[in-house]
């Protein structure tokens, strides 16, 4: 039974009140990493900078620290031990794209050999990654960060992928989207001479294309966030990851408030992959939410 037509706006009125809820809080970063500081901190608030400035990412008269707040260092010229703001970002690209490819691929093939190959006990080893994904992430810290510090791994970017390479969730999710290839094609593809590999990578990854994308956006975004296990694991500030910096930056605005600016520049740069990422992969993702949902 469809709905009145006087009902749809109804029903529509908790999503359009909900977007700008959403949205909001970025536009407010956004148009803050563009405000001078005095502007920035003026009461009340202004919704459009009324003196848009660059001095928040790049400070041409920044000489060195200084308490005037007009020659703070940009966000591209703060640095930690010698180690500047774009050294932080590269740190965590390396560590998103090789935990998201690794993590997709690995979870992939896992679940082409529980759906499609099964042997004896893979069975009762689904329902243990099932089980798996009940348990907290938190529980798993202490013996997690226990196995990284005695290989020897605390303050290396192993100690920031590894952990992040095996998600049962990710390993659930193929599955279902594997169980909707027909068993056909793995046959004809066994009588042709291909093997387990060539089969996975020449007949399952061009099939789970759709279901890649989707579920490596928000893969791809939780490592990028990713701020708890860095910072448990990571001191050196060659391998700090740039959630860990902006955090030192946010906890450093109660000795400096005139950082407030130069702290939305760099939350306005750390949201760029991840919109960037949505934009690229758009069509996929929906795609892969939607496969399986119409016939």
């Amino acid at each position: 039974m469809k709905p009145a037509r006087w009902l749809l706006p109804m029903l529509r009125l908790p999503l359009w009140l909900l977007v700008p809820a959403m949205l909001l809080p970025y536009y407010w970063m956004a148009i803050g990493a563009f405000k001078p500081v005095a502007e920035l901190l003026r009461q009340p608030p202004t919704p459009w900078p009324q003196a848009a400035t660059t001095r928040n990412f790049f400070n041409p008269d920044w000489a060195g620290t200084t308490a005037d707040p007009d020659r703070l260092a940009g966000i591209l010229q703060v640095s930690v031990e010698g180690h500047g703001f774009l050294r932080f970002y590269a740190n965590s690209l390396l560590v998103t794209a090789v935990v998201t490819v690794v993590s997709l691929l690995a979870a992939s093939l896992v679940a082409f050999v529980l759906t499609k190959k099964p042997f004896p006990g893979s069975r009762w080893l689904f329902r243990a990654l099932l089980l798996s994904m009940m348990l907290p992430w938190e529980v798993t810290i202490v013996p997690n960060f226990v196995t990284v510090a005695q290989l020897g791994w605390i303050n290396s970017f192993a100690a920031l992928m590894v952990p992040g390479l095996a998600k049962a969730f990710v390993v659930f999710y193929f599955r279902q989207a594997l169980a909707a290839v027909p068993d056909e094609l793995i046959s004809a593809a066994t009588l042709d001479g291909a093997g387990t590999l060539r089969i996975w990578w020449s007949v399952v990854l061009p099939v789970l294309r759709p279901s890649l994308a989707a579920i490596a956006i928000p893969v791809a975004v939780g490592e990028w966030n990713n701020f708890l296990w860095p910072l448990l694991v990571v001191n050196d500030a060659s391998a700090l990851t740039l959630p860990l910096q902006l955090g030192k930056m946010a906890g450093d605005l109660s000795y400096n408030p005139q950082a407030a600016a130069v702290l939305m520049a760099g939350s306005l740069l750390a949201s760029l992959p991840a919109i960037l990422l949505f934009l690229l992969f758009q069509k996929q993702f929906v795609a892969g939410l939607t496969a399986g949902a119409t016939k």
